[in-house]
């Protein structure tokens, strides 16, 4: 009997609560006895909640894995949109598979012995694709025509201060003010407009009361207090279409340490103010409130101490050995001149419940850039310096054991 793995996927949670994962898994078995394949428990890979598009998944990272290591023959999968609903990457995956001599097999799809049926393989991978794209436009016109009449549903749950009234035989679906956090959202605002506290200061009061969020067991973030002061919803006025999924533009920092895996190869981007579509849903601040907010957050945008328009060296680049958190740029002003210097995240207390966690001193901006930008000179001056670092990552990549990559991949899966 050959040795092979089973890969099933699904890509929405409706099909992982409909258990269609399971189903396909369960026919999956049937063909591989029938078949006579043999397929150990742990060789049943699943991606629940897994994008089609996306060529990274845990799952299928770890199929990969087992054929580079040789220790299957073949991948047992119920249809070629299951392993994509691109066709390019249908093609890679299946090349990729051919080239360790592990055979892809598909339950609703012809084997490709011929060049009819190969032909018919490939128009199958093309249809997926157009129809993954028929979907995705068919969705967003709807949403769209449903947000121009104003059909709160279309949008992403309710924010901090309201609940979420789900449509009924008798009444449409809708906002419903929390009392208990509308006072929190007009506290906010009134710290922010009438005494002029930061961003920041608002943060730190909220989380010394002891005012809770919505889970109620997390604390208050600066980027929450921000969003919070930027959302129309509470003049009254909820917007659909603020932003966009367009694909990631860099890869951050903790996406390095996880070893780049991630759920998804998107990004949100925002979407120029005249596209969007307001929905109206009961206020909680007074128009007036929030254009002063709006103005507020606009001139701290512009004229804030911190601003750091003007780019240095390794400004977003470095981390802290020591915790791990990112560096950032940021200046104090001295009697004489104003001095930059780069600070560690770690060690600002009031970013923390518990304090700072690092206790690295900040270091000056000038110094490190010259520092860095000399190394970078030693280096254009001497090539064969870089050549015999890509020489030895090379030769260390090329002679890494499998079950090193093997227990790697799976490492990151456990992270």
């Amino acid at each position: 009997m050959r040795v092979a793995a089973i890969y099933a996927r699904v890509s929405s949670d409706k099909q992982k609560e409909d258990k269609t994962i399971a189903s396909q898994t369960a026919a999956l078995r049937a063909f591989a006895k029938e078949r006579s394949f043999s397929v150990p428990d742990e060789w049943v890979i699943e991606d629940e909640g897994y994008s089609g598009a996306n060529l990274i998944r845990p799952g299928l990272e770890c199929l990969r894995d087992l054929a580079a290591e040789g220790q299957i023959e073949a991948i047992l999968v119920y249809s070629p949109d299951r392993l994509s609903r691109k066709y390019a990457y249908q093609v890679l995956l299946i090349e990729e598979f051919a080239k360790h001599h592990v055979e892809t097999v598909f339950v609703k799809a012809p084997q490709a012995d011929t060049p009819e049926d190969n032909l018919l393989l490939q128009f199958q991978g093309m249809i997926a694709e157009y129809e993954r794209a028929q979907i995705l436009e068919r969705s967003r016109r709807g949403k769209r025509h449903h947000a121009q009449h104003g059909v709160v549903n279309v949008l992403c749950g309710a924010p901090y201060g309201y609940k979420y009234v789900r449509k009924s035989d008798v009444a449409p679906a809708s906002y419903r003010i929390i009392e208990e956090q509308a006072a929190v959202v007009r506290l906010v605002y009134k710290w922010y407009t009438v005494q002029g506290l930061s961003i920041g200061a608002i943060t730190r009061r909220l989380n010394d009361q002891g005012v809770p969020t919505r889970k109620r067991i997390s604390r208050w973030e600066r980027s929450t207090v921000w969003a919070m002061l930027r959302n129309p919803a509470y003049k009254g006025t909820a917007c659909f279409g603020k932003t966009k999924a367009a694909e990631r533009q860099r890869t951050t920092r903790p996406l390095r340490l996880r070893g780049g895996a991630i759920s998804r190869q998107s990004a949100s981007h925002e979407q120029p103010r005249d596209q969007w579509i307001q929905i109206p849903v009961p206020a909680i601040v007074s128009p007036e409130t929030f254009s002063l907010a709006e103005e507020l957050l606009q001139a701290n945008k512009l004229h804030a101490p911190r601003r750091t328009i003007t780019p240095s060296l390794v400004q977003g680049l470095i981390s802290c050995q020591k915790c791990g958190y990112a560096w950032y740029r940021t200046s104090t002003r001295s009697t004489a001149r104003k001095i930059a210097y780069y600070r560690c995240l770690g060690s600002d207390a009031y970013r923390h419940l518990g304090g700072s966690v690092c206790d690295t001193r900040p270091v000056r901006q000038d110094l490190l850039d010259e520092v860095v930008w000399n190394e970078i000179v030693r280096l254009l001056e001497n090539p064969e310096l870089i050549n015999i670092e890509l020489d030895r990552r090379l030769a260390a990549a090329r002679d890494t054991n499998p079950n090193k990559r093997r227990e790697a991949s799976l490492q990151r899966e456990l992270n």
